[in-house]
């Protein structure tokens, strides 16, 4: 019986990584929670014993029961009936699956009801469940918006909304309207204070909302009245049980059929403030959209990795003139070309999950009592390195997932534009994933400092002098030196030019170099200590990194401020 856990043995070997110990150690506060929960791990080994067996149940239920059902969640989707949406028969079907194995309220604390897992585990649940049915995956995964009212919530709203999650019940995140999309500074539902009844009241608009008509919503809202930029924006906590918010429309979209997008209108809707006014936007907001932009990472590695599946399969099956087609030279430089993709783009998730699970923990224990100075200066490396990374591991593998999803149509020649067969939704699907929770172009605004401060560039140093396990991948590394030297190169040209046109003109090629050099250093050390499995995808993926780095170093290189003009749109 396929299992999307056990037959992946490359998710099985990111359990193993030597951050692991910490993140555990971390999470389970030295296993306090062993003498209050049976199923509370009493030490490290039990709780990676633990995690594997989560992971055993959700890849069992994601490859016998929500990939079976994506077919027709696909061609059902969710209906609009008397204002409310109602998911597809299959999506409930998926959803009761996941609520019966106990796959909610991943993250949160056990006083809760919840398993507390770390984001590496859920970054891994997600793939698996992305492999199965990527708009599922987005109904699923949005439980993880419970983190931003955990932590700025109070304790009664822990107590009264955390529990719900824990069962089963969905969630969103309704920031965007219909003049308010990437700028959400431009946000005006409006938000009032009811002194009578002692609650905020919602009024207003919201478009293109995923997962729409959940139970429990956190809403961006204009609260300070007369303002017109983000410091007059704050977070509310809407309970569908107290009514006063309809779906208006269900998006008709190209893709992820199965998750419900939709415009809300509030209507005089009772609401909660959840942490403080004016804090809406530029704190709570941007925490929930890095947790978001992990989510779509996962989403585009799980795929990512079915693109490739359905095409290694259907090479495999598919014979033109007397051969399989997978023995010909330009289908297996697809497939090569492919899994590195897929084993490079999964390496930097996962890093990065690690990062945020080390400063996030230790965030959470400053809670409680205060951390020492060695704690402070771990929170504060680790935060840097989950803000550098998170931008990398959410733009680059949501490019992946496009153009795997495209390859895999291409490895299938006609038959990949026959409705019938999986990878013309796989196509459709991830096309939304570069764009959501903001896009590759603003994935990039958000690294460039990261590129011209010398960040990456010095964690791509550490890297190249770091000990390998297998002294096969040195001959690898030292080439992935030679275009580290490029790279500092193209960002002195950069920075000597003192050009902002041409800084921002440049930050795409800057962004894809930064990634195809961090993703090679991470594989690489990867291939040193399971060579069977990441041998050929690190060696595959250096090449790919070679041909990106050289030629964009050399365009960056020939390229001039003047030249921008011939750019410009007339």
């Amino acid at each position: 019986m396929a299992n999307y856990y056990t037959d992946q043995p490359e998710i099985q070997f990111h359990l193993n990584h030597p951050l692991m110990k910490r993140i555990v150690d971390l999470k389970e506060r030295n296993y306090a929670d062993k003498d209050k929960f049976d199923e509370a791990p009493v030490n490290y080994q039990d709780a990676i014993e633990n995690y594997k067996r989560v992971l055993d149940i959700a890849g069992d239920i994601a490859a016998n029961i929500i990939e079976p059902n994506s077919e027709a969640v696909d061609q059902e989707g969710p209906h609009l009936i008397d204002g409310r949406m109602h998911y597809a028969s299959k999506t409930l079907e998926n959803i009761e699956a996941t609520r019966q194995a106990g796959l909610w309220g991943i993250s949160m604390p056990r006083q809760y009801g919840g398993l507390n897992l770390p984001n590496v585990v859920f970054s891994m649940l997600s793939e698996m469940i992305s492999s199965a049915d990527a708009g599922f995956q987005n109904i699923w995964s949005l439980q993880s918006c419970i983190d931003t009212l955990y932590e700025f919530g109070n304790d009664e709203q822990r107590a009264k909304y955390i529990p719900r999650i824990c069962q089963g019940e969905t969630m969103s995140m309704d920031l965007t309207e219909p003049d308010a999309g990437s700028d959400l500074q431009r946000v005006m539902l409006k938000a009032t204070f009811d002194e009578k009844e002692n609650c905020w009241r919602l009024n207003g608009v919201k478009r293109f909302i995923t997962n729409g008509d959940s139970d429990i919503h956190l809403v961006l809202a204009r609260s300070e009245e007369g303002t017109r930029d983000g410091r007059g924006l704050s977070m509310f906590i809407y309970d569908k049980r107290n009514g006063g918010v309809d779906v208006r429309h269900i998006e008709n979209k190209l893709g992820i059929h199965g998750s419900p997008t939709c415009e809300l209108v509030y209507k005089n809707a009772k609401a909660e403030l959840c942490g403080s006014t004016r804090m809406g936007l530029i704190k709570y907001v941007m925490a929930l959209m890095n947790g978001a932009r992990l989510g779509i990472a996962a989403q585009s590695v799980g795929l990512s990795r079915e693109a490739y599946t359905e095409a290694l399969n259907y090479a495999r099956d598919r014979a033109q003139f007397g051969k399989k087609i997978i023995t010909f030279p330009a289908v297996y430089d697809m497939l090569s070309r492919m899994k590195a993709k897929l084993d490079a783009g999964r390496t930097l998730l996962y890093q990065t999950a690690r990062y945020v699970d080390i400063y996030k923990a230790l965030e959470d224990i400053s809670r409680d009592r205060k951390l020492t100075p060695e704690e402070r200066q771990e929170m504060k490396q680790y935060t840097r390195l989950a803000d550098a990374f998170t931008p990398l591991a959410k733009g680059i593998n949501s490019e992946y997932a496009n153009q795997n999803a495209y390859d895999a149509i291409s490895v299938h020649g006609g038959s990949g534009f026959i409705m019938e067969y999986k990878s013309q939704r796989l196509y459709r699907d991830a096309r939304i994933f570069s764009i959501y929770e903001g896009t590759t172009q603003l994935q990039v605004v958000a690294a460039i400092r990261y590129i011209t401060n010398g960040t990456y560039l010095s964690i791509m140093k550490e890297m190249i002098q770091a000990e390998l396990e297998c002294d096969c991948m040195k001959a690898l590394r030292e080439r992935v030196a030679k275009l580290v030297e490029l790279y500092e190169e193209s960002i002195e040209r950069i920075n000597a030019e003192n050009n902002q046109d041409l800084h921002d003109f440049l930050g795409r090629r800057l962004y894809n170099m930064t990634a195809s050099i961090v993703e090679s250093l991470l594989l690489i050390e990867d291939a040193s200590k399971a060579p069977e499995l990441f041998a050929k995808s690190a060696n595959v993926f250096v090449r790919h990194a070679e041909e990106e780095v050289i030629s964009h170093a050399a365009y960056i290189k020939a390229f001039r401020a003047d030249d921008l003009k011939n750019f410009q749109a007339e």
